[in-house]
């Protein structure tokens, strides 16, 4: 039974070492077992490089070094399996062993090459970038960068005075790209420090960079987040390390927080965060390309600032469609599909046994498809599509078997070619001499003979004829002919090729003119010879008319065929000269081209710049690049015009271009069509001398020569905004496989416009692009075409995209300011005019000229829907000085230009018409000082007045009688010093009177002058109130009577009753009151209406500063209250009764005699006597309906 066990083990093992193996054999005729990989190993090293192939024998494996064949030497050695054998690496500057190697195999098949094995000696060779100085304060953010070059990647230490910086504290960080961050830096932290580089083969240190610690000066005030260090764009390989940085300060410190642009997680499994906010990606992959957003934050609020970064991960390139195997026959076609994909997109390319495949008319590439028609038996071969970028090389394999037909006819015989015209040439030939009675078709191929990868073309026609006439020849050309013919079982040979050429024809068209006048009196005319293509022979002669504009006189001059250039003097000077040209051959003369303007100079002793040279040259069938240079003895330029339009259509406005600019694509032109191109440049003086060029727009790529399949427009289109006026625009590029260069048009436009030229073209060879000069607040769109070639993609889908609001950059027009009342006044304006702002709110500030002198505005603040405000409280006899910004939430506009408004002085009404102050208008109207009341107004207001009384008398009557059965009760309730709080004898019939009980009526330490009331009251610092003057003014109080033996609380009137006001005057006597401004004793403090936001002054736009006072002051408190006004006054509004004209005084004085009380929030309780309150009535206007 062990016997049988181990004869089975056997069995099994034999089996498991065949399998593989019969896998090999079977593979194919020829393939690699193992291919040189990349290696990095130290001078002096040995280093091996595998490379074993399997096919049938004999196999045999040279090596190449940088595509050049190595010799086998004492230095370079061969194994027997074929792999590379260098004992000792070499790395000198005249000999270096590093390089690119690979390994070609070849047996009776062909040839096969591995894939490329870079070969790296290790070394750190340079510091590209020293840490440099720095001088920060204490608590701030230090960072320093280091970066070398090095083989393989460097790890990087950094030293503090020549010793290693100890990392234990969270306060220091070293990021894997070499980058050191200090947090919190502490004065113990100044020093020298410089960054260590190390690897396996050597170590390299930078220069000393010193680090200055200013000491703090306390605790910092409350910034907002910034981020001091941004995060950069990154390309990396797959599989490595990638570190976006971002530092951020702030107070309190931000939180640091990241994210992806498309809302893609970030993997959270090989990302992590080192330091502060460093965002670390390990083992990188394409899936973590994108862009990433890093976002520092002030914890607690929703302030925030944002940085992004955009992580490009390098792929090496892939094969993801694989040429097969063929078997054609003879005169036959073969295609080899092979497709990758990598990032960047790989190059194509195809070997045929190792070597690069020779494209000519008969092997063609079509993007990646190799096509092979007319297959001989030298096609008989392996191929290999190679795909290649800076990431490496990956190649495929596929063979063409070639099978030979025996009863195949013989060539077609005697061909013979003859010329009939400039396109036309007739081909004859003889049949097969062998099988010819099998012939169905004849193919005939025809290509250009001069000239590498020249197309060829093919037609087929019937085994009815042995002639055919091919008429879609170039003139004045050499071609090549040559004749198959076709059975059922395969093709005959190709014949003997024959060559003839086509005929002269008269030039297709005329050349470009440029036209340029370094004078005022001549013009330069010059022009490009004309390609073989549109010459259709040799050119023999020019011929150049020229007139004015103004006259049909043409004169005309002949050239001869070598000339490029022609000076026609003489001229005019600021004449428009119109001019053409025509070219010839020996068969005749072509049509003129159409008339060029251009206007001569002016005659200036002024030295204006030099005509530029212009060249232009077609970037694709729809756009124009256009260089142009300025002499070196010119004057200074300070920028360029350049205009162009299409031949027969009115010229375009033109476009101003910067002094440094010296290129332009002029896109979204028309195939086939001939524009003129104007570019002058302006100087100091004026404008300089004009250049006029034409150029021809080329055809798009015809159907014939259409690419097998039509390219993809680009995909994964995607807008970041960068600022209000810029857009970042990225995509990727489509799968297809092309060797050739591609190029990218992104097309911008508004949504919703009509006007052409607000559609704009961008020309770029990179997967991204970035549009300036938007309109803020705009919404576009945005797509993206692929040029390859001379072929275009569709248009990619379409990206919408709002630009960002941004600051408003006008004032608000049309500030007006009206004086409404003697101390109100109404501010008025309109939006800014530039379109598409956004306005959330707008800025009124105003003072006195004694205020402004002083740098103290006023600040105001109202939304962005209101477009008026009213301001209050003006002080008579001043001038005062408004101006207004528009603001939102990007930033703040400018302000608009100071605007006036003068306040008589004294006793002035308000006239009917109201004061006007505008910014358009610098008129002040003055009111004449006279209030006119007319006699309807009159009447009103002595109905008014009588209806007032009457209801005041019969108020009195009802509560004298009610209240004479409780009289001894009621003077309980009067009693000074009673209990504390509200008085029970004082009954609230509601609560809301508790809102209006303080009403803020103005007072003052000598004396009051009402100046709307008319009334002349001395109020003085002993308490009474007089009226002086009694009978031509009104009466404030009536009676007067004092008695100094009464208390303060006693002197202190208080009056609760609706209709009814009491002034409450205070005396704090254990301090000295502050001095009052003029203004506050008259008006009291002066408040904004909502100015929330500033807590302080701030600067203006000019020399002074506006302070932003709390408007909700006056709601507050009473005990908040005293604040605001003067020390030695207080006021309490209980009620008061309004409404009598001048020329009346109150009779019922008696009717005031019942008192009530109260107490003060502050202060013992108050009575109110007959005896101790002061009977008036205080008087105003009263309007009638």
């Amino acid at each position: 039974m062990a016997k049988f066990k181990r004869k089975f083990y056997q069995h099994g093992l034999l089996f498991v070492l065949f399998l593989p193996l019969s896998s090999v054999l079977c593979f194919s005729e020829l393939s690699f077992i193992t291919e040189p990989s990349d290696v990095t190993v130290l001078q002096k090293d040995p280093v091996v490089l595998d490379c074993q192939a399997h096919g049938e024998p004999p196999v045999t494996i040279k090596w190449l070094k940088n595509g050049l064949r190595l010799a086998e030497s004492k230095h370079i050695q061969f194994l027997p399996n074929g792999s590379l054998y260098i004992p000792k690496i070499k790395h000198t500057k005249e000999d270096s062993d590093e390089g690119f190697y690979q390994c070609l195999s070849q047996n009776k098949y062909g040839a096969i090459l591995s894939q490329r094995s870079h070969l790296t000696i290790a070394s750190v060779s340079e510091v590209l970038l020293h840490p440099v100085p720095m001088v920060v304060s204490e608590g701030s953010v230090a960072r320093f960068s280091c970066a070398v070059t090095s083989s393989p990647p460097a790890t990087i230490t950094w030293e503090l005075n020549q010793s290693t910086l100890p990392l234990q504290t969270d306060r220091m960080t070293v990021l894997p790209n070499g980058v050191l961050q200090i947090q919190n830096v502490h004065l113990e932290d100044a020093g020298q420090y410089r960054c260590v580089a190390t690897n396996i083969g050597s170590c390299l240190m930078s220069k000393e960079a010193m680090l200055t610690v200013n000491q703090g000066t306390g605790p910092k005030p409350h910034q907002r987040p910034r981020i001091i260090f941004e995060p950069q764009n990154v390309t990396v390989s797959i599989h490595q390390t990638v570190v976006l940085e971002c530092v951020a300060t702030g107070t309190p410190r931000p939180i640091i927080s990241w994210s992806r642009a498309d809302s893609k997680p970030i993997d959270v499994y090989k990302a992590k965060v080192l330091g502060n906010g460093n965002l670390v990606i390990t083992d990188v992959s394409s899936k973590h390309s994108g862009i990433y957003l890093c976002r520092a934050t002030t914890p607690g609020t929703r302030n925030y600032t944002i940085a992004a970064a955009n992580l490009t991960v390098l792929v090496p390139p892939s094969i993801v469609e694989r040429p097969e195997s063929q078997t054609r026959p003879r005169a036959g076609t073969a295609r080899f599909m092979c497709q990758a994909e990598g990032v960047p997109p790989p190059r194509i390319s195809w070997l045929k046994n190792g070597e690069e495949v020779h494209l000519n008319g008969r092997i063609k590439m079509y993007s990646s498809k190799l096509v092979i028609t007319q297959i001989m038996p030298e096609d008989d071969a392996i191929y290999q599509c190679k795909a290649e970028s800076e990431q490496g090389s990956v190649l495929s394999m596929a063979r063409l078997i070639v099978v030979m037909s025996e009863d195949r006819p013989s060539a077609p015989r005697n061909i013979h070619a003859e010329t009939i015209s400039s396109s036309a040439i007739l081909m004859a030939w003889e049949r097969p001499l062998y099988n010819a009675d099998k012939v169905i078709a004849y193919s005939i191929h025809y290509m250009k003979a001069e000239g590498l990868n020249n197309e060829e073309y093919q037609v087929v026609i019937g085994n009815d004829t042995t002639s055919y006439i091919i008429d879609d020849l170039e003139p004045a050309q050499n071609y090549t002919f040559y004749v198959v013919a076709y059975m059922p079982m395969g093709a005959s040979r190709m014949s003997d090729q024959v060559s003839q050429h086509t005929l002269e024809d008269v030039p297709l068209r005329t050349p470009e003119l440029s036209l340029t006048s370094h004078s005022s009196t001549d013009i330069q005319v010059s022009w490009q010879p004309l390609p073989a293509k549109v010459s259709r022979g040799q050119v023999s002669a020019y011929r150049l008319s020229y007139r004015t504009a103004t006259d049909n006189t043409v004169t005309s001059v002949e050239l001869l065929q070598n000339s490029t250039e022609y000076l026609l003097e003489g001229l005019q000077p600021d004449t428009i000269y119109l001019l053409r040209m025509a070219a010839a051959t020996r068969v005749g003369w072509c049509e003129p081209s159409a008339w060029t303007s251009h206007r001569t100079p002016k005659t200036s002793s002024n030295k204006v710049p030099s005509a530029p040279i212009l060249q232009l040259e077609p970037l694709n069938c729809t756009s124009i690049v256009a260089r142009w240079q300025t002499s070196p003895e010119s004057v200074a330029v300070q920028g360029y015009q350049l205009c162009y339009h299409e031949e027969g259509q009115p010229e375009q406005p033109n476009i101003q271009l910067k002094a440094q600019t010296y290129t332009y694509i002029i896109s979204g032109l028309d195939p086939r069509r001939k524009y003129h191109v104007k570019i002058l440049a302006v100087g100091q003086v004026g404008d300089g001398y004009q250049t006029d060029q034409t150029v021809s727009t080329p055809g798009c790529v015809s159907t014939r020569d259409q690419l097998a399949a039509a390219l993809p427009p680009p995909d994964h289109v995607t807008v970041l905004a960068k600022n209000s006026s810029a857009v970042s625009l990225q995509w990727s590029c489509p799968a297809f496989p092309s060797g050739k260069a591609v190029s990218y048009t992104v097309r911008c436009t508004p949504v919703g416009t009509h006007n052409s030229s607000a559609i704009r073209y961008l020309q770029t060879i990179k997967q991204s692009v970035t549009v300036r000069n938007l309109v803020p607040n705009t919404r576009y769109e945005f797509v993206v075409r692929l040029h390859v070639d001379q072929m275009s993609s569709p248009w990619s889908s379409v990206v919408y995209h709002w630009t960002l609001s941004a600051a408003p950059s006008q004032p608000p027009a049309g500030v007006r300011v009206t004086l409404i009342e003697d101390d109100t006044a109404l501010v008025s304006w309109r939006e800014p005019t530039e379109p598409n702002v956004v306005v959330t709110h707008y800025t009124i500030l105003y003072a006195s000229q004694k205020a402004w002198i002083a740098g103290r505005w006023q600040i105001m603040q109202r939304e962005g829907s209101h477009t008026m405000a009213l301001l209050e409280k003006l002080e008579p006899g001043n001038v005062y000085l408004v101006k207004i910004s528009a603001s939102n939430q990007v930033g703040d506009g400018p302000f608009s230009d100071t605007v006036e408004l003068a306040l008589k002085r004294g006793n002035t009404h308000r006239s009917k018409s109201p004061r006007h102050s505008d910014s358009f208008l610098d008129t002040t109207v003055f009111s004449d000082g006279l209030y006119h009341i007319d006699q309807r107004s009159m009447a009103g207001i002595i109905v008014g007045v009588s209806i007032a009384l009457a209801c005041i008398v019969m108020c009195a009557l009802i509560l004298i009688s009610k209240g004479r059965p409780r009289k001894s009760s009621s003077h309980k309730v009067i009693a000074v010093g009673a209990a504390e709080g509200p008085r029970a004898g004082f009954p609230l019939t509601n609560d809301r009177h508790t809102e209006n009980v303080e009403a803020l009526i103005p007072m003052m330490n000598d004396h009051f002058l009402d100046a709307k009331g008319r009334s002349s009251i001395v109020i003085n610092s002993a308490g009474p109130i007089s009226s002086k003057n009694q009978s031509k003014k009104w009466l404030f109080f009536k009676k007067e009577k004092r008695n100094s033996s009464k208390s303060d609380d006693e002197r202190r009137v208080g009056l609760y009753e609706a209709g009814k006001t009491v002034l409450r005057y205070e005396e704090h006597l254990g301090s000295a009151p502050l001095p009052p401004l003029s203004r506050e004793i008259i008006y009291g403090p002066f408040h904004s209406e909502s100015s929330h936001t500033s807590d302080g002054s701030q600067e203006t736009g000019d020399s002074g500063h506006y302070s932003n006072e709390e408007s909700n002051e006056e709601r507050s408190d009473p005990s908040t209250t005293q604040s605001c006004r003067p020390e030695s006054f207080r006021l309490d509004v209980c009620t008061v009764v309004t409404g009598l004209k001048q020329s009346f005084e109150v009779e019922n004085e008696e009717i005031l005699s019942h008192s009530f009380c109260r107490s003060a929030p502050d202060a013992s309780p108050l009575c109110c006597t007959s005896e101790s309150f002061h009977h008036a009535l205080h008087t105003s206007q009263v309007a009638s309906s």
